[in-house]
C-alpha cells in the first residue's frame, strides 16, 4: 500500500478537495476561516498550501461566516456546500447558533472547531472550559445537539473513519445537516502515513429512495379516497429537484397547492392552481382550502406551527395527513399516513398509480380575491408624505425586481409580510430562513447566495434591529466584489415583536428605542454602510426607494437603501391563529382579556 505522509490538517483538507458531486464539481466549495491560536498553525498552514483548490474565505464573524455558507448550500439546493474553521473557546462558540440554525433546516455545512490539546501537556490551555467532573469535556461539546454527526478528532489516523461519515451525513437527504469536527489542535500539526488512495477521487450521489410497498399503497388508497386534498409544499420540493414534477402532479389531477416559508417559489405565484402562502403568514385563499381538505398532503414540509396554525387550521373532522418526506421523522407527525422516498421519485409514483384521476380545483375567486387585497397594500401610497408600510416597500421591491431576482429574508416583520405578498416566479427565487428565523443571518446569507448563483440578482430585506446585531460581513462583501443589494427599512426598534407584545395584551415595553431606557436612537445606517464600502442611499418615500433599486441593479457594487417604515401597520387580511401562551394571572385588564380570547382559541383547536 503507498502512502503519503502529511499533518492530520493537510490530510483533511486534501481529502475535502477531491470530494465531488454527481456535476462532476467540488462538493466542499471552500472554507470559511477566522484563525486563532486554535487553527492557524495547523490547518491556516494546510489551507494555505491548497488554497488553489480549496479556497479560503475570510469573515468577520464566526456565525455570520458560517450563516454565509450555509445560505450557498441552501440556494443550490444541498448540491454544494462550504466549511468553517474557528479557534477554540469563543470563536468556536460562536458557530453554535449557525450550528443550530443549518440543524433546523436540515442544510449541509462542515464546522472544524479548533480545541484542546489531546496530549493535555499545556493543560488548561488559553480558553479551554474546564468541567470540574470530565476532563474530555470541551466547549466543542455545545455542537452535540446541533449537529447530525459529531466528532473530536484526537489522533491522525482518526480521519480515516470521521471524514468519511462526515461526508455521508453531508449528503445524505433525509440525515443531512451540519457535521462539526473538532480538531485538537496538537493533531492539527501531528504526520501520519496516510494511504494514497484515500485521497483519491471520489463523487458522493444523492440517494433518491423508493417508496415503501405498503406505506405507497396506503397512500394511494388515501388519495384516491379524497374528495378535496391539498398539497402543502415544503423546502423538501426544492431539495429534491422537484418543482417540475410538482407542477406536472397538481396540473393533471388538479391539486391546490399552497406553500411554507421554505415551499415558496415552488410553484410560479400565477400558476392556477397555487392558492399561496399557507398558515399564521398565510393567504385566506390558501387557508380556506387548507381549512376544507380532507386530504392534506405534506410534501417535503416539516409541519412548523407557522405552516399549521399552530394545528388549528386543518378544520375538516374527517381530516387525514398524508406526509411525502424523506426523513421518517417528519412523514410520521400528527398521526401522518407516512410516504417516506425522495419527492421527485414519490411524485411520480403516485401519480402513475392515480392514472387520470381528477380532483374538482377550487374556486379560482378565492385566489384573485386574494392578489386584489395583496396588491392594495403594496401598491404606492396616495400620501406620498406619509410614513411607508413594511407592505409598501415590499411592494417598490417587487416593481423594481425581475423573475430572477431572489428575494431573502429570516426575522422580524419582513418573513411574515413577504410570505404573504411576494410574487415569486422561478424557483429558488425566494429565500427565507424561517426554521430558525435567525437574527444576523440576512447580510451573510446574501452574500452566500449571491457566491452560489452570481448571475441572480440578490436583494436582502432587512430590519434595523437585525442590522444592529450582525451587519459586518456587507464589508466582506465590498471587499470581494460580492455584489448584493440591501433594503433597510427603519422602524426604530423591534416591530413585529412589539406587535405581538400588544397583541397579548402587553403594554409596549423594550421593543421600540420609544420604548426603553436608552435615549430614541437616530442611527445613520446609510452612513454606516458607506463607511464599509457600499454604494448607500436614505430615501424618504416610495418613488424614491424605486429610483434607487433601479439605478442598484445596473451598479456593478453593493448598494443599501434605507428607509424609514411605520412600525405598526400589517396587511391585516390573511394570516391564522399561532399559539403564543398569555399569562393566567395579570394586573392588567388587557391582558386578562387576551387570556380569555387564548383559551376560547385553544378550546376551537382542541
Amino acid at each position: 500500500m503507498k502512502t503519503i505522509r502529511l499533518t492530520a490538517a493537510q490530510a483533511m483538507m486534501r481529502y475535502l478537495a477531491n470530494q465531488m458531486n454527481e456535476d462532476g464539481v467540488p462538493y466542499i466549495a471552500g472554507m470559511w476561516a477566522i484563525f486563532g491560536h486554535g487553527n492557524v498553525a495547523g490547518i491556516g498552514e494546510a489551507l494555505y498550501g491548497i488554497r488553489d483548490e480549496l479556497p479560503t474565505y475570510r469573515g468577520q464573524n464566526e456565525q455570520s461566516m458560517a450563516h454565509a455558507a450555509i445560505a450557498y448550500a441552501k440556494q443550490l439546493g444541498r448540491r454544494r456546500a462550504m466549511a468553517v474553521t474557528s479557534s477554540i473557546g469563543p470563536g468556536a462558540l460562536n458557530m453554535v447558533t449557525a450550528a443550530a440554525l443549518a440543524h433546523v433546516n436540515r442544510l449541509p455545512v462542515l464546522f472544524v472547531p479548533g480545541d484542546v490539546f489531546a496530549n493535555r501537556g499545556p493543560d488548561p490551555v488559553l480558553q479551554q472550559i474546564e468541567d470540574f467532573g470530565d476532563g474530555t469535556m470541551s466547549a466543542n461539546d455545545c455542537f452535540r445537539p446541533v449537529s447530525r454527526y459529531f466528532d473530536r478528532i484526537m489522533r491522525p489516523e482518526q480521519l480515516l473513519t470521521a471524514l468519511p461519515r462526515a461526508m455521508r451525513t453531508l449528503t445524505d437527504p433525509a440525515d443531512c445537516g451540519p457535521v462539526t469536527l473538532a480538531f485538537c489542535q496538537d493533531v492539527q500539526a501531528e504526520a501520519y502515513d496516510y494511504p494514497e488512495s484515500f485521497f483519491a477521487r471520489k463523487t458522493w450521489r444523492f440517494r433518491r429512495p423508493e417508496p415503501d410497498v405498503v406505506e405507497f399503497e396506503a397512500a394511494v388508497a388515501a388519495l384516491k379516497a379524497a374528495k378535496n386534498p391539498v398539497i402543502v409544499a415544503g423546502g423538501g420540493v426544492h431539495f429534491a429537484g422537484a418543482t417540475d414534477t410538482l407542477k406536472a402532479f397538481v396540473e393533471k389531477h388538479q391539486i391546490p397547492v399552497v406553500e411554507t416559508q421554505a415551499g415558496k417559489s415552488a410553484l410560479a405565484w400565477d400558476h392556477g392552481l397555487n392558492f399561496g402562502p399557507v398558515g399564521v403568514t398565510g393567504a385566506e385563499s390558501a387557508n380556506v382550502v387548507s381549512e376544507k381538505a380532507d386530504l392534506v398532503i405534506g410534501v417535503g414540509t416539516r409541519f412548523q406551527d407557522f405552516t399549521t396554525g399552530s394545528w388549528a387550521l386543518f378544520k375538516n373532522p374527517n381530516r387525514k395527513i398524508l406526509a411525502l418526506n424523506v426523513q421518517p421523522y417528519d412523514s410520521t407527525k400528527h398521526d401522518a399516513i407516512p410516504l417516506v422516498a425522495d419527492a421527485k421519485i414519490g411524485l411520480e409514483k403516485l401519480s402513475a398509480a392515480l392514472g387520470d384521476h381528477k380532483y374538482s380545483a377550487p374556486d379560482a375567486g378565492l385566489k384573485a380575491s386574494w392578489f386584489a387585497k395583496a396588491d392594495a397594500v403594496t401598491a404606492a401610497p396616495v400620501d406620498s408624505n406619509a410614513l411607508p408600510t413594511d407592505m409598501q416597500v415590499i411592494g417598490a421591491v417587487q416593481r423594481a425586481s425581475r423573475d430572477n431576482t431572489v428575494v431573502m429574508c429570516a426575522a422580524g416583520t419582513m418573513p411574515g409580510e413577504l410570505h404573504q405578498l411576494w410574487k415569486s416566479k422561478l424557483p429558488l427565487s425566494y429565500h427565507m430562513e424561517y426554521g430558525f428565523s435567525c437574527m444576523g443571518y440576512e447580510i451573510a446569507g446574501g452574500l452566500g447566495i449571491k457566491m452560489a448563483e452570481p448571475d441572480r440578482d440578490v436583494i436582502v430585506m432587512v430590519g434595523d434591529g437585525s442590522y444592529m446585531m450582525m451587519n459586518s460581513e456587507l464589508a466582506t462583501a465590498v471587499g470581494m466584489g460580492v455584489k448584493i443589494t440591501l433594503v433597510i427599512t427603519d422602524n426604530r426598534g423591534y416591530g413585529c415583536i412589539n406587535r405581538l407584545q400588544m397583541g397579548t395584551g402587553g403594554v409596549q415595553f423594550n421593543n421600540l428605542y420609544a420604548h426603553t431606557n436608552v435615549s430614541p436612537m437616530a442611527i445613520d445606517f446609510a452612513a454606516h454602510a458607506a463607511s464599509m464600502g457600499a454604494r448607500s442611499h436614505k430615501v424618504s418615500s416610495i418613488s424614491e426607494l424605486e429610483t434607487a433599486l433601479d439605478a442598484a441593479r445596473v451598479a456593478t457594487e453593493t448598494t443599501v437603501v434605507v428607509i424609514d417604515t411605520d412600525p405598526y401597520p400589517t396587511t391585516g387580511a390573511g394570516g391564522y391563529w399561532w399559539d403564543v401562551a398569555v399569562p393566567e394571572v395579570s394586573a392588567r385588564a388587557e391582558v386578562n382579556q387576551a387570556r380569555v380570547a387564548y383559551e376560547a382559541a385553544l378550546k376551537e383547536r382542541t
